[in-house]
Parts: structure tokens; C-alpha cells; sequence
């Protein structure tokens, strides 16, 4: 599934398109992933109009064009945007297509866990006003992370991770680094980090992302070779930190890998019957 950097790169890809006109829109209409939106009215917006900005925000991301339409986008499990040539002809995965006269701009989706939006009007739409702080944003501040923590307290630290309400574009790769590099097991409940680790967590997820936005996000490009990611899925993939072997298992719902040696489970001391 792409998570905050892999959904930057799509999104940089449609950016070839800044400033030219949509003459034509190509679409699946009746498939899943237009749910609630108005469809006849996308298209019609749409062409004729100027693709005019972009932006990202975990993993979505959203499309200004002119004439006052908004195009939003969630890529899913198997989405993804690219570009092809004015002679493009669209494929059975290809639910939306923008063509321009030196372009056509193209979402794909061969599972269909996506979902594209549009609205029509000079103010941002509520779905992406309500968004949640970014990470790598002022307003996801240490305050802002205690209370997500306090909240739940009784959750493993990686649900936590994965809730994209309260840590938007962090996916299953991301949530290990962050926990790998900050020493904190994946099934460690949140109420029991220490204020230390507390701060680890708020410097590392913004770290990390920030990184990655930087590698992947821009072209694609290598994360650190020291970093988790590069042997989490290896057969024997070892911890970069002391080569010991990896382990596995299902956390939250997702196969998750660290390592046992230098994130180790909290001990909890254990009680007595009173007497």
C-alpha cells in the first residue's frame, strides 16, 4: 500500500500537467471508487479546465483546477498515478484519465481501494479541511502526541501508527523504521512509553517522514542504507544495528518485523495477592 512518500512521488508525476488544459476526460463511472462522488459533474468541470496546483497530506492528495474544481485522491492498496502520450488508450485498471495536449494524466487501479472525490467551488473541501495535523507539520506538536498517546493508552504503539487520524501517511513500512529506530517493540501498549521515549517517537516520526519525502518522495530514490526498511522483508534479513536476526509476527493487524535484541518487550512487574 503506498504510504507518505510513495503517494508524493504520484502525486509529482501529474505535476507535469501544471498550468495546461484538460481537453478531454476519460472515466469508469460506475466503478467503486467514484463512491460519492457526482460523477457527470467531474467530468464535466473538468474538461476545458487548467490543472492550476497540487498538494499532498499523508496519503491523500488533492488537485486545484481552474474553474473551481477539486480532485481528490486516495490511492489504496494498489493505486497509483503516471503519464503517457496524447494517444494513450485507457485499460480496464484505468478509471480516470486527463488529457492534455502534450499529456494524458492517468489513475489506476487494479483493486479498486481507492477513492477519488471532486467538488466544485472556490473554498477547500470540507474532506480535506478536516484532515488531520500532518506529521511533519508546526501543528503536530509534543502536545498534540501525549494526548494521542493518553487516549490509547492501551494500544500497541504500532495500531497506533497505523491510524491514519492520528498519524496521516505512516503505513506498515514506516511505523517499523520509526519503532526500529527509537528501540521500541511494535506491541508495546502506548501508555507505557516513558516521557523519553514519548520524545524519541515525536522526532523520529517527523524524521523519518521527512526523509523519506526527500528519497522516495522525490524520485523514487534510496532511504538510508542504514535504515530498516532495506532487509525487514529479506529472507534472514538481519537488524542493521547488531546483525541479529529479525522476527515477525502479526501486530495490529499487519505483519510487522524488528529486532529482538534492541527492541525488547516492556516488562511489567508482577503482582502480588494481597494477604
Amino acid at each position: 500500500m503506498p504510504e507518505l512518500a510513495e503517494v508524493e512521488y504520484f502525486r509529482r508525476r501529474w505535476d507535469s500537467g501544471l498550468g495546461s488544459r484538460v481537453t478531454r476526460v476519460a472515466l469508469h463511472p460506475k466503478k467503486r471508487v467514484f463512491r460519492g462522488s457526482d460523477v457527470a459533474a467531474l467530468e464535466k468541470a473538468l474538461q476545458g479546465s487548467k490543472l492550476l496546483r497540487s498538494e499532498g497530506h499523508g496519503k491523500q492528495m488533492l488537485f486545484r483546477f481552474s474553474g473551481g474544481g477539486s480532485l481528490g485522491i486516495h490511492l489504496g492498496m494498489s493505486g497509483s498515478l503516471r503519464v503517457e502520450s496524447t494517444r494513450f488508450l485507457p485499460g480496464k485498471h484505468d478509471h480516470l484519465v486527463l488529457f492534455q495536449k502534450e499529456r494524458s494524466l492517468v489513475y489506476s487501479d487494479p483493486r479498486m481501494f481507492g477513492r477519488i472525490r471532486f467538488a466544485l467551488g472556490k473554498e477547500v473541501p470540507d474532506w480535506w479541511k478536516d484532515l488531520p495535523a500532518s506529521i511533519i507539520s508546526p501543528t503536530f506538536t509534543h502536545t498534540l502526541l501525549r494526548e494521542i498517546l493518553r487516549r490509547g493508552r492501551r494500544s500497541p504503539i504500532k495500531a497506533l501508527l497505523l491510524d491514519q487520524t492520528l498519524f496521516p501517511g505512516v503505513g506498515n513500512w514506516m511505523a517499523d523504521e520509526i519503532m526500529w529506530q527509537i528501540k521500541i517493540h511494535p506491541a508495546r501498549r502506548a501508555g507505557d512509553l516513558t516521557p523519553s521515549q514519548e520524545n524519541d517517537l515525536w522526532r523520529v516520526s517527523r524524521a523519518v517522514c521527512r526523509t523519506a519525502l526527500k528519497t522516495i518522495g522525490a524520485d523514487w530514490g534510496e532511504p538510508p542504507k542504514n535504515w530498516l526498511i532495506h532487509c525487514r522483508w529479506q529472507k534472514g534479513g538481519r537488524c542493521p544495528r547488531d546483525g541479529t536476526l529479525l522476527d515477525h509476527a502479526t501486530i495490529a493487524g499487519r505483519t510487522t518485523a524488528w529486532c529482538p535484541v534492541c527492541q525488547k518487550p516492556a516488562k511489567h512487574p508482577k503482582r502480588t495477592s494481597p494477604r
